[in-house]
């Protein structure tokens, strides 16, 4: 699919400036297939890498789409917990307001200002999430997605800023360390 865009538009990998993707939070499978797929595209082009917030990906998409630029985005992280984080877009780019994190609807912190747009399906799967906020939320839009063009736009400024690594440096972003116990700490009764 890759060499097939780039043939639509008569470029080729080294014609690229750097290669970008959505280094999470989200899925472990999915995090650990995009990041790889963007280190091999990179290193047999010699080009850089550039890892974007799953999240923030989706409060650009909100922006570009629906003109919001205070955003609360959520994941679904299963488990019964949302990955979630804050933004607000500031001086021509987003601000983090609070860092990706994995968190249950019930603890995620209610803004004291409201003006915030909710998005993403953080919000479809946790209906009290919605409810929770509520009082903080001017829109909730359960279908925004992050999208390559976001990620894309991102990117270009860390590119820009020397932001970018080596492929071998790329890494997926993980808010949640540890999602299974062992054989023993089940036996003892342990629960994550």
């Amino acid at each position: 699919m890759v060499h097939a865009l780039l043939a639509q538009e008569r470029l080729t990998l080294a014609d690229l400036g750097g290669v970008a993707f959505g280094a999470g939070p989200g899925s472990f499978t999915g995090l650990r297939i995009a990041c790889g797929v963007a280190q091999g595209l990179a290193l047999g082009a010699g080009l850089l890498v550039v890892g974007v917030s799953t999240l923030e990906a989706m409060a650009e998409t909100a922006r570009v789409s629906h003109g919001a630029v205070k955003v609360i985005a959520t994941l679904d992280a299963r488990m019964g917990e949302v990955y979630i984080a804050a933004y607000e877009y500031r001086t021509d780019r987003w601000q983090v307001v609070s860092e990706p994190q994995a968190l249950e609807p019930t603890d995620v912190p209610v803004p004291e200002v409201g003006g915030w747009t909710g998005v993403g399906a953080g919000f479809a799967a946790y209906p009290e999430l919605a409810a929770r906020l509520g009082p903080a939320l001017s829109a909730c839009l359960e279908h925004v997605t992050p999208e390559a063009a976001a990620i894309g736009a991102l990117a270009l400024p860390r590119f820009a800023a020397g932001d970018a690594v080596l492929p071998r440096q790329a890494t997926p972003l993980y808010v949640r360390q540890r999602v299974a116990l062992t054989a023993a700490e089940r036996a003892a009764g342990q629960r994550l």
